[in-house]
């Protein structure tokens, strides 16, 4: 287990944001456990990357014991050209690259990732939703991140998508933050 200091930066190289990055989004499907690893990889090889993290506290034997763990397993988004995406797959901790057809989309979701880790909102895994009702965060730190609504353990929580994986992460939300963007989706 690495010790906190040890674990790669979240964004790679640490600018303002990652819309600063230029060249083309790709996303890595790592081999199992290899996310951070990768990521030193690439930090070693000039690569811009993205690779969303959150704390996972865990109890073994009266211990408890923190882990900074990738927001979505097996997944690192990096930017660049095809030498980068070939020097990429060069480090063996890759088992596919997944090229992005639509770049403006995934930016925008990666962006609204983003935006929440930078606020400090403590993200969770959150299975992807394909119903429910499309909201806006109106004010705070969070404003104009855009979710689906879901309640959970007596709390609103706004899941953020990431599409092109179909996996999600939510934050909680208080419900006077947020305005509906569209009405929910109906199951047929």
């Amino acid at each position: 287990m690495l010790k906190a200091s040890d674990n790669p930066p979240t964004i790679w190289p640490e600018v303002e944001s990652i819309r600063n990055f230029t060249g083309l989004w790709w996303v890595a499907h790592t081999k199992s456990r290899n996310e951070k690893a990768l990521a030193h990889d690439l930090i070693g090889k000039n690569i811009s990357y993205f690779l969303p993290m959150t704390w996972k506290v865990h109890q073994r034997r009266r211990r408890k014991l923190r882990s900074l763990l990738p927001l979505f397993g097996g997944y690192l988004f990096f930017c660049g050209g095809k030498n980068e995406r070939l020097e990429s797959l060069r480090t063996n901790r890759i088992a596919n690259v997944i090229e992005v057809k639509d770049q403006q989309k995934l930016l925008g979701e990666l962006l609204q990732i983003e935006q929440a880790l930078r606020a400090g909102t403590p993200l969770t895994p959150h299975r992807y939703i394909r119903q429910g009702q499309r909201c806006r965060v109106t004010a705070g730190s969070l404003a104009d991140l855009q979710g689906i609504v879901v309640r959970m353990k007596n709390a609103m929580r706004l899941v953020l998508q990431i599409d092109m994986l179909g996996q999600a992460a939510s934050i909680e939300i208080d419900t006077d933050m947020i305005e509906l963007i569209d009405e929910p989706v109906k199951s047929s």
